[in-house]
């Protein structure tokens, strides 16, 4: 299987450890794993302005790293979102990723998807849970699991071991 997964963090710390033990267990259990670096890129967020469902024919006007990203949502089976929680939501760069999607509507082959998320707080998960579960189930893609870490279990070899489990049973 190929898997996307778009990190949303734009500095290296627990979701970039959550997403090397999510690639780990991948790659062993033989699937093919792109990392898309997108808290780090520039992304806009969508205008709206329907260009891409009349002259773009499925492409964006905005010209940023978008480009980047859409070769992945067009040929992935799967696509996992990974993110730091910043004040109850995922980072406004994974945010403006997710929503660009909106270029293409479905992606092509992505029948899955997967969240990683990581907080210092004991319980922000509901709003990003909630959009993603929500997004998943407006493009038809299976949920196939949502994975956080709040607090000390950040870096912790217990959690990055279920990750790296959870990975390997896909």
């Amino acid at each position: 299987m190929k898997i996307a997964v778009l990190n949303g963090s734009p500095k290296k710390g627990n979701t970039a450890a959550m997403v090397d033990a999510f690639v780990q267990g991948a790659q062993e259990a033989g699937h093919e794993v792109e990392v898309l670096h997108v808290g780090k890129m520039k992304i806009a967020g969508c205008l709206g302005c329907e260009y891409c469902h009349g002259k773009g024919e499925g492409k964006c006007i905005q010209q940023d790293d978008m480009a980047k990203v859409m070769p992945a949502y067009l040929s992935a089976d799967m696509i996992v979102y990974a993110s730091p929680v910043y004040y109850f939501d995922v980072t406004a760069q994974l945010s403006a990723a997710m929503q660009r999607v909106y270029a293409i509507g479905k992606p092509a082959k992505a029948a899955k998807a997967a969240l990683l998320l990581s907080s210092a707080s004991p319980n922000p998960y509901s709003g990003p849970i909630a959009v993603y579960q929500n997004m998943i189930g407006y493009l038809g893609m299976e949920d196939k699991g949502i994975i956080t870490a709040a607090g000390d279990e950040n870096g912790s070899e217990a959690k990055l071991e279920e990750i790296r489990n959870f990975a390997k049973g896909l």
